[in-house]
């Protein structure tokens, strides 16, 4: 083994993968899956400055901005994506970049990553200020597309951190806030949508969720300030209303359709 390429690309742990049955290969994978979650411990507390930051930048007005591309990329604009619906934040407030622009979510852009000026271009189309921040996705932690973004935020005064699986990279040299959780060689050599992959939506699970909280954007456990987009919103609503107030179903329901939210639905009937 080379001990000079980067972890991600250093050949798997279970030869012969082609030989084994079905449960087999569940087996393993689900043994190498395992030791995500313990490698997302070891680096909680690099994690926690970058949520303050994060959480900093957008209680002044400013903007997240995550950057990746492949998996990477994709990962940022789920993460982004599903803050509006789960948060109540306005669209616009998280948002994430993919190299190869919104076509690369659904089909690889050939060499899209490689180009080193095109992130930053990305973020000036979207008016990136020093009041915002922006957190670079690479599992590689060699993304040029990632890396020439990064390296003109921080020219220009902008909070940047990053997420990446391999140690010592120059994706870290241009994050103010690094995470690296080194989760080692994928199942299938080489392929960082798996484990890394994994490591990377955990890692932004906690920092969107964490940050939202921090805004006050969670009430106890719950999510007061969801869209009710779908029945099944507005009957978990409707439940969270109940709970909090003296009120049945039928009235639960009513007073959240004529206030549209859960927050301003229980703040109404507490302040009757």
């Amino acid at each position: 083994m080379d001990e000079q390429l980067p972890h991600t690309e250093r050949p798997g742990n279970h030869a012969d993968l082609d030989t084994m049955s079905v449960t087999e290969l569940l087996d393993r994978m689900n043994q190498e899956d395992r030791s995500v979650p313990q490698t997302i411990a070891g680096v909680i507390p690099k994690i926690v400055p970058l949520i303050e930051e994060v959480a900093t930048k957008l209680k002044a007005g400013g903007r997240l901005f995550y950057m990746g591309a492949g998996t990477s990329g994709r990962l940022g604009v789920v993460d982004a994506s599903e803050c509006p619906p789960t948060f109540g934040i306005l669209h616009g407030v998280v948002i994430g970049l993919i190299a190869g622009g919104d076509p690369a979510i659904r089909k690889a852009v050939e060499f899209a990553e490689d180009d080193l000026e095109q992130g930053w271009k990305d973020l000036q189309a979207n008016s990136i200020s020093s009041k915002d921040v922006v957190i670079g996705i690479a599992a590689s932690g060699r993304t040029p597309y990632v890396i020439g973004a990064l390296q003109k935020c921080q020219e220009h005064g902008i909070s940047t951190g990053c997420i990446t699986c391999n140690e010592n990279t120059q994706l870290e040299t241009v994050a103010d806030f690094p995470v690296v959780a080194v989760t080692g060689p994928e199942f299938v050599t080489g392929s960082t949508r798996m484990k890394a992959g994994t490591a990377q939506k955990l890692i932004l699970n906690m920092i969107s969720t964490a940050a939202m909280i921090q805004l006050g954007r969670v009430k106890g456990n719950r999510m007061v300030d969801m869209q009710l987009a779908n029945n099944k919103l507005v009957d978990r609503g409707t439940r969270m209303v109940m709970e909090a107030t003296t009120l049945n179903k039928e009235e639960a329901r009513n007073l959240l359709e004529e206030h549209g939210s859960v927050r301003k639905a229980i703040e109404a009937h507490t302040n009757k």
